[in-house]
This record gives C-alpha cells, structure tokens and sequence, in this order.
C-alpha cells in the first residue's frame, strides 16, 4: 500500500496550483453562442464538485481547506458573478443541464441564487428534460443530480444504470479512452463522488476489483496521468480499495514542483490560458484523487493488493 504522506502530498500541490491559477477559471460572455457559451461553466462546476469532496472527506490540512474555500469564494463571486453568469446561461441555452450542474455544490456548499433555482423547478417539469439527448452516463449523473437538489430524478436513476456499458460488465480489453472516462464518471454517479460506496452494485464492484488494476497499468505505462488519476478516484470508491503503490508513486512523480499535474506525459506548452485549459483538469483529479485515497487509508479501507 502507498504511503499516506505521498498521496496527501499531491492533492496539497494540487490545490496550491489551482489557487495560484484561479483566474483561469474564466468565462466568455461575448462568445457567439453558436460556438457554445456555456462550455467554459464546466471547470467551474468541476472545481466546485471537488472542493465539496475535500470538505466532505475531513482530511485535508487547515491551508488546503483555506484555500479551497477562497477558490470557491472567488469562483462564485469573480468568475460567476454572484450567480448572475448563471442566470445567463440559462436564457441563452434554456433547456440546458449545465447551469443547473454547476449550481448544485455551490448550493450544497451554502451558496444561493433563487432565479437559477426557479429555473430548475421549472426545466424538471418539461418534457424536453426527459427528451433532451445525451449519453446514458450523462443521464445518470443528471438523475444524480436531481436527487440530491430534492427533487424526483426523471427518469428514475434505476432505470439508468443498465443503459451505461459499465453496467453491462463487457470485455474489458475494449476499453479505450473515451469508455474509460464512462466508466469513472458511472462510478461518481452511481456512490455521490465518492461518498457512498455501497451504492456501486455488487457485480460491477467485482468487475471493477478484477479489472481496475489492469487498467490502471496500461494507462500508466501510457502515462495518460488525467484518466489514470481518475482510475486512482475508483480504486478509493471500492469495497476494498487497493492504493496501488507502483501507480501512485508514478503520479506523484509525474506531478510538477508547482503542483501542476499534466494531461499526459509532460507539461504542455502555449500561452497561461492554454496551458491551464489542458493542465487544470488533471490538477483537479489529482486532488479530487488525492482527498479520497488519503480517507480511505486513514479509515483503515484499504488492503496490500
């Protein structure tokens, strides 16, 4: 098993980072909005996600909780207006999830705008809602969502799961990139980030005890650290989380001095907006990684694999 101290280490980098970076989180709102306006609200909910996680789990140090609040502190107040760039982007696309995701652990964080609010009440009424088209992961988590904002998930987040491929248990050597991404965002869906383990169904929790680690070798001896660092994420949400220490030990080494965690293999290159567009990502998995694998270790879950 990885020692505690090196895994907690990376997600303090990690959030360093993010706070010395924090303006990357940025919106355009004189994007045309063909080109899509509401593409740049999603690091913001993802930050928003992870620092909830942090929170959550009790086992950051009191710098890193600071920090973590003061990034939400100015990704609620700078980046999103206090919420008014939220009422915005629901004029602009209407029927859109995103505003009403991104909403959510700001809301469940003690931040409030009650006009987004009306308009979640209202868009979970439509019929468009249930008809609005995306992926059978996306649905669940937007059943997920609903859940836990009070409200009846429409369709019933049970008859979701079956849809999604890690539900159908297939072949593990198809999976590539775009199916390994499914796969970890089922598992958020599916145990609330992380919170509630046992609401990942028996035989997927033993398809993914038996598989994971396979995963977890190839993509890092690719060293795709973004995805690898979110199969880190499922390892934590396991039964019997293993904290591989050969994994571990290469994302830790392949993170930056500066806390900077690459996408894959190495730091890219470009002006700071487009280095933080590809790099903030996987900073965010590393904490959000991070966070729960040091939880898990302290609450004694976790075995020598």
């Amino acid at each position: 098993m990885t020692d505690t101290r090196l895994i907690h280490t990376v997600g303090v980098g990690a959030i360093e980072w993010l706070w010395a970076h924090r303006d990357g989180f940025r919106l355009e709102p004189d994007v045309d909005p063909e080109i899509g306006f509401l593409e740049r609200f999603k690091p913001v909910g993802e930050l928003a996600l992870i620092c909830k996680v942090l929170f959550r789990e009790g086992v950051a140090g009191s710098r890193q909780a600071q920090l973590a609040r003061q990034l939400l502190d100015h990704a609620w107040r700078e980046t999103l207006d206090g919420g008014t760039m939220l009422v915005r982007g629901q004029r602009t696309e209407p029927i859109s999830p995103i505003p009403f995701e991104v909403y959510l652990p700001f809301k469940e964080l003690g931040y409030s705008r009650p006009d987004v609010e009306r308009a979640a009440l209202l868009n979970h009424r439509l019929d468009s809602w249930t008809a609005f088209e995306t992926t059978p992961t996306r649905r669940l988590g937007l059943a997920a969502f609903q859940r836990r904002y009070g409200l009846t998930p429409r369709p019933p987040e049970a008859d979701l799961v079956g849809a999604t491929w890690l539900a159908r248990t297939p072949e593990p050597w198809t999976v590539e990139g775009h199916i390994a991404y499914d796969i970890t965002h089922t598992v958020f869906h599916l145990t609330d980030w992380g919170e509630n383990p046992d609401g990942l169904p028996p035989d997927i929790a033993d398809y993914l005890a038996t598989w994971l680690p396979v995963w977890i070798d190839d993509w890092l001896d690719l060293e795709r650290w973004d995805l690898l660092g979110e199969l880190l994420v499922i390892d934590a949400c396991l039964p019997r989380p293993t904290l591989d220490e050969r994994a571990w030990q290469a994302f830790a080494a392949a993170q930056q001095p500066d806390g900077a965690m690459p996408a894959i293999r190495t730091m890219p290159e470009g002006t700071p907006d487009e280095v933080f567009d590809i790099v903030y990502h996987p900073t965010l998995v590393a904490a959000f990684a991070s966070v729960l694998a040091t939880s898990r270790a302290l609450s004694g879950l976790a075995h020598a694999s």
